[in-house]
């Protein structure tokens, strides 16, 4: 340290100490101590540290000793944090009224010189209250603009700041400005002049379009749109359009804007032929908004027609067709648009990425707040209304009443010609205990989307979704609807695979005495790494019910780890099992076979099988993979979120052979948990129906 701050530091070590900040340390830990100049020109102790643990951890070490804060000391990764909240606690109750604190900045705002007198008391009696003190070298009082978080308030709103001088005021410029370009159409091609004085070796000239674009810029910044909500169960429409200077998007639902996207052309890129940039601006809107467009169908509008024919044209360049292969996930079908009517991509084609605006309540209130202090808001957007839509009942109910074949079959019911039918109170029509759903085919798209697409369905099949629907609803030819609607899932076309290898040798099993006595056991391996680390799946399943239990796992696992898991999840739910069934896999062998005895009971595992034995458990394996797939593609969550659920629908599929759901069998009351050795002599006394 230099002279001057070797005597700043000790006269700050003896004031801390005499105010009880520090004490004398013997901490293992240490940090040298260093400085930062204050507003005031004036210096400020410090030190370097990225988060709190305790007391010791904070010593520091200077060349008049070691010592320790027992405060919060400067330098702490959460000091902000925890004096923002002792502000915001200090000063609740004045908090938007005529107070704004930011960390250690107080603002205090009134309509008038007396009601300030009165602010300004409240606020210095508060932190008399609470002990805390405000150096007065660094406070301004009474006045009429003043500079607040890197705005400056006064009483006509914002005033003209001073155009910037240099690159680094330009940064800091662009660097807040930034902050908000989400807000701002066309951003980017506004701050293109000062952008550009910012490249490396760039001669600085501040010239009329500088200034021209920090004022636009400045009085965008006031005037920003609001854009609207997606909806992701409608097809989008993406309008497209490439300049000699950029690309530019523009997603659209409804005629609504979502969203804006963006960007420069490169070098490298402005060489391209006419026909090159304005398919990279199709391909540039799925890249942006692939978190909105994957199941989903997307009209792209191009002003370039030949773009129509791209999928069929049979001679491309390497260029264009590795751009095809990135756009095949999606569901896009490109049309022409003339353009005169294509302003806005046009518009667009130099513009930065735009995201989907969040709507805040309280920008309202503000608003209000500053036209009381005459401080001038204008209102550019309206927010959309939230309503409450009916049940999918109540809709059911209510196209019963306008649908002239269920007149006819009321008709029917009243002349005792339509015994299956029925009539409740409430004037509802049945088809035994299903509730009748008329010939009307939105909302039977409306059902089908509900328990094929939905949050809690993972896209079942044919078959299984009839079983489920036909529980609840009716209406004739349900079962081909249901089929054709299936057969038509773009998700299920993605992930589906055909299976269409031919059975092998039969080799077959015993069938159990009862469940969860003999159980079949793989590992699904390969999977993508999740934030936990998962990497595998562990699949259980019970040969006699045909439930399953699935538990992700990591490959890292020990055999040790595996026995308590399989204690944890199967075994205290089930019981020990009598004979595990298993291909003898390397996989199940390592992990699991090599090292198995749970609870002191001895299980003889059935491990020598070939593979075609345990093809129940591969089907499941065919069928969970195909669920994870389609439901991560659809709601973009990770596989190893979806497992309960997968687990839940395999375990309540209805087989056709049965007539019962199996999930009422397996949570009956769980049987002897110790080893049956002797099945035949614990079997139920009666029918297990």
């Amino acid at each position: 340290m230099a002279p001057d701050e070797l005597k700043e530091l000790k006269i700050q070590l003896q004031e801390q100490l005499d105010k009880g900040f520090i004490r004398p340390s013997s901490s293992p830990w240490g940090c040298p101590a260093l400085f930062v100049e204050k507003k005031d020109r004036g210096d400020r102790a410090t030190i370097d540290k990225n988060r709190e643990e305790d007391i010791p951890k904070t010593a520091f070490s200077t060349g008049y000793g070691l010592y320790e804060y027992l405060v919060m000391s400067f330098g702490l990764t959460n000091a902000p944090a925890f004096f923002m909240y002792m502000m915001n606690s200090v000063f609740m109750n004045e908090l938007d009224k005529f107070v704004v604190v930011f960390i250690d900045d107080i603002l205090i705002y009134s309509k008038n010189e007396k009601e300030h007198e009165e602010h300004l008391r409240v606020v210095l009696t508060r932190l008399r209250e609470h002990k805390l003190y405000a150096k007065f070298s660094k406070c301004a009082f009474w006045l009429k603009e003043v500079g607040f978080l890197g705005h400056v308030l006064s009483r006509r709103g914002c005033p003209e700041l001073e155009a910037t001088e240099t690159v680094t005021e330009i940064r800091s410029f662009l660097g807040l400005a930034g902050y908000y370009r989400r807000f701002i159409k066309d951003f980017s091609k506004i701050a293109k002049p000062m952008t550009s004085l910012t490249k490396k070796n760039a001669k600085f000239v501040w010239g009329p379009k500088c200034e021209e674009g920090f004022r636009e810029l400045k009085k965008l910044l006031t005037t920003a749109p609001v854009l609207a909500q997606p909806d992701v169960t409608k097809p989008f429409d993406v309008y497209c359009d490439a300049s000699g200077q950029g690309l530019g998007c523009v997603l659209m639902q409804e005629g609504r804007v979502i969203a804006y996207a963006s960007r420069q052309l490169r070098k490298h890129e402005t060489n391209y032929p006419t026909h090159d940039p304005e398919l990279a601006a199709a391909v540039h809107a799925p890249k942006i908004w692939r978190h909105y467009l994957p199941g989903n169908t997307c009209h792209i509008y191009t002003d370039h027609k030949s773009l129509k024919y791209i999928f069929t044209q049979p001679e491309l360049n390497m260029r264009q067709r590795r751009w095809l292969e990135l756009i095949k996930d999606y569901d896009l079908e490109i049309h022409y648009h003339p353009g005169k009517a294509n302003v806005v991509a046009d518009a667009l084609s130099r513009r930065a990425h735009c995201n989907v605006i969040e709507v805040r309540p309280t920008a309202r209130v503000i608003c209000w707040e500053m036209n009381e202090i005459e401080m001038p808001v204008e209102f550019l957007v309206e927010l959309y209304n939230i309503s409450i839509e009916p049940t999918l009942r109540d809709l059911i109910v209510e196209a019963q009443k306008h649908d002239p074949g269920m007149a006819h079959i009321r008709e029917g019911i009243a002349e005792a010609k339509r015994d299956c039918f029925t009539l409740d109170n409430q004037g509802v029509l049945w088809f035994k205990n299903r509730l009748v759903v008329p010939k009307d085919m939105e909302l039977r798209k409306k059902i089908l989307e509900e328990a094929h697409e939905s949050v809690l369905a993972m896209h079942p099949g044919s078959n299984k979704m009839y079983q489920d629907l036909k529980q609840r609803f009716w209406w004739t030819r349900m079962k081909r609807e249901i089929a054709k609607y299936v057969s038509e899932c773009h998700v299920c076309k993605r992930v589906k695979a055909h299976h269409l290898k031919p059975a092998g040798m039969l080799h077959p099993l015993n069938i159990p005495a009862w469940k969860w006595e003999d159980i079949h056991m793989d590992f699904v391996v390969g999977l993508p790494r999740t934030q936990k680390g998962y990497d595998s799946i562990w699949v259980i399943i019970d040969r006699f019910t045909k439930s399953a239990h699935f538990i992700s796992v990591k490959t890292s696992y020990t055999a040790a780890t595996y026995a308590e898991l399989y204690i944890a999840r199967i075994v205290s739910l089930h019981g020990v099992p009598v004979t595990i069934t298993s291909d003898r896999g390397s996989v199940f062998v390592s992990r699991f076979g090599s090292s198995y005895e749970v609870s002191r009971h001895k299980v003889d595992p059935r491990l020598a099988v070939p593979p075609s034995t345990s093809g129940q458990v591969e089907r499941v394996n065919q069928i969970l993979e195909d669920m994870l797939r389609a439901r991560v593609l659809t709601y973009s969550t990770k596989w190893d979120e979806c497992l309960p659920l997968a687990s839940l629908h395999i375990t309540t599929a209805t087989k056709r052979a049965w007539r019962w759901l199996l999930s009422r069998l397996v949570w009956e009351e769980v049987r002897n948990t110790s080893n049956r050795s002797n099945p035949e002599s614990e079997s139920p006394s009666g029918p297990i129906w």
